[in-house]
């Protein structure tokens, strides 16, 4: 570009402003006690602004609404919109204007712009208006680049463009933990704190699972006949502060049964979070989809189906133990039971449960004794592959709480 094309005046002019909700005015309250030499001054200077709340004029809050006097913050998930507007400053009449804005970020180009067709002809003293909106889905710098490409009444084509660069910012901070359950259960800790200068109205966190799973949300308690959040009825995060959402997944039940496809399964799903600021400034973040480590279950895999939570001293009771091939071979296994000083087992030792094929599930019913009070744990189980003659012990498989009977 040569110096008089850079220093050449346009016939347009072009303006580009951020759109935002006004905030709540806050002023400053200057206070004095009464045996002050101000006296009541203070008190009557604020009584008498119309900025501040009636009965209230000590709170910094006013009733009063203010327009943003500088660009402000965009976060993450967050709406950004901007007016644009080209204006025709000059004498004469301008021919096909053609107004195009677009979005550089770090990784792409998008185009924001309503209409990609030109305008026919713009008289002075006119402009030509467009709003654009975007949901910023990047953190990082932004830059919005607009440009206008126009024709004088004599024919020559001109074009200029202008850009304006700004920062996203990180409203949240998300942190997850897994926890793997004796069953096919996965159980998921999200805690979100806000990072942001002001509070926030948490209106939705859910888990999307993956295809493998169905979810089940633990942050209700039942009241009433009524699910009532535990975070209260007003779920307001103020700034800084954290807050722990707990999530239940199950496989479905076409998975249940397949313990190898279970196993290797890593991905979990993705987290939806809604939330307000301000006056009902809406933004949305979904993370990318969540992993967790797969557990190691080892060639066998040993789970209780049914136990009972309290047992009688010296009184026999029945559980149901769930034995899965987790390995790629067949197995022809037999089962020993080892007496504790505490749990004796009651039955025979030693028999053959049969061959299992790999990924299949056999359960097995056996008959404890307990002889010890208290909290007692479930040991002595052990299983044999009689063909690689490979054996796989099992203690503290599961509690029970020992009691003398009345």
């Amino acid at each position: 570009m040569d110096v008089s094309q850079a220093k050449q005046e346009h016939l347009l002019a072009l303006k580009v402003m951020r759109l935002t909700k006004p905030t709540l005015f806050t002023n400053l309250p200057v206070t004095c006690e009464e045996r002050d030499l101000p006296g009541d001054l203070f008190g009557r200077l604020m009584r008498d602004d119309p900025s501040t709340i009636k009965g209230a004029e000590t709170l910094m809050l006013g009733e009063m609404l203010t327009l943003p006097q500088n660009f402000g913050n965009i976060f993450l998930g967050e709406t950004f919109s901007s007016y644009i507007s080209v204006h025709n400053d000059s004498s004469q009449v301008v021919k096909d204007i053609l107004v195009k804005a677009d979005l550089q970020t770090s990784s792409q180009r998008l185009n924001l712009s309503a209409s990609n067709s030109a305008v026919a002809e713009l008289k002075p003293e006119c402009c030509i208006d467009d709003v654009i909106h975007h949901e910023v889905k990047e953190i990082g710098t932004h830059i919005l680049v607009c440009a206008v490409s126009y024709t004088t009444q004599h024919g020559e084509k001109l074009y200029f463009r202008k850009f304006f660069k700004f920062q996203v910012l990180k409203p949240l901070d998300v942190k997850t933990k897994f926890y793997n359950a004796e069953t096919d259960e996965v159980f998921l800790e999200a805690q979100i704190q806000n990072i942001t200068t002001s509070p926030m109205f948490m209106e939705k966190v859910s888990l999307e699972p993956s295809m493998m799973y169905n979810v089940t949300e633990l942050n209700t308690v039942t009241h009433q006949d009524h699910g009532v959040s535990t975070f209260g009825k007003m779920s307001y995060l103020q700034p800084m502060d954290t807050r722990q959402y707990l999530y239940c997944l199950t496989p479905k039940p076409e998975y249940a049964e397949k313990a190898g496809v279970i196993k290797g399964v890593t991905v979990i799903g993705k987290l939806d979070i809604v939330w307000k600021t301000n006056l009902g400034e809406r933004g949305r973040l979904q993370t990318s989809q969540l992993q967790r480590m797969a557990p190691g279950y080892g060639d066998i895999r040993l789970s209780m189906e049914v136990i009972p939570d309290t047992v009688n001293l010296e009184e026999p009771f029945d559980i149901r133990c769930k034995i899965t091939n987790c390995s790629e071979r067949t197995m022809d296994l037999l089962v020993d039971m080892i007496n504790t000083s505490s749990i004796h087992w009651c039955g025979v030792s030693g028999r053959a449960l049969g061959k299992l094929s790999p990924g299949a599930s056999l359960s097995l019913d056996l008959t404890l004794l307990a002889s010890v009070q208290g909290l007692q744990s479930i040991s002595g189980l052990r299983l044999t592959d009689s063909f690689l003659k490979r054996t796989y012990e099992y203690d503290d498989v599961a509690q029970v709480c020992v009691v003398c009977p009345s």
